[in-house]
C-alpha cells in the first residue's frame, strides 16, 4: 500500500541535476505525522514544487537556446519547473478536501518532458487507499 505525501517530501525530476522538496500548504487543515498532508491538486511551480537545480531538458527553451549559443553542446540551465497538470493517479479511496490523497506511487509531468517523482514521501507511518 502506498505512503500518505506530506509536506517536506522529497521529489526528483528526470531532467533535474538535484532533489527538491514539496511545500504543501495548509489549506486543508489535515495533518500526517503533524505535518501538513498532500493531495493531487499540490502541484503549483514555485509554490508546491520548488527547482531541481539545473534543467537537462532540450525541451525547455532556455536550455536549447543555450545550447544551440554552445554550437551544440548541451549546457543545462536553471530549472523553472513547468507543471500544468495534478499528480496522477491519486489515492483511489483516501479524499482529503473532496480532491485524492497524494501518494508516494505518483508521478506530475513537466512541460520540458521531465517526470517528477516522489523518492521520500516525507513520513513513513500512515499509508492511503
Amino acid at each position: 500500500m502506498p505512503t500518505q505525501v506530506c509536506m517536506g517530501a522529497m521529489m526528483s525530476c528526470s531532467f533535474g541535476a538535484a532533489p527538491s522538496t514539496l511545500v504543501v500548504l495548509p489549506t486543508n487543515m489535515v495533518t500526517t505525522s503533524s505535518m501538513p498532508a498532500a493531495t493531487i491538486m499540490d502541484n503549483i511551480p514555485l509554490v508546491n514544487i520548488m527547482p531541481f537545480g539545473m534543467c537537462n531538458s532540450l525541451a525547455n527553451p532556455v536550455v536549447a537556446s543555450a545550447t544551440a549559443a554552445a554550437l551544440g553542446v548541451l549546457t543545462p540551465m536553471p530549472c523553472i519547473p513547468a507543471t500544468v497538470a495534478p499528480w496522477s493517479p491519486g489515492a483511489s479511496k483516501t479524499m482529503i478536501g473532496n480532491q485524492p490523497a497524494l501518494d508516494s506511487s505518483c508521478k506530475l509531468n513537466c512541460m520540458w518532458g521531465g517526470v517528477i517523482s516522489i523518492s521520500s514521501p516525507g513520513q513513513m507511518q500512515c499509508n492511503v487507499g
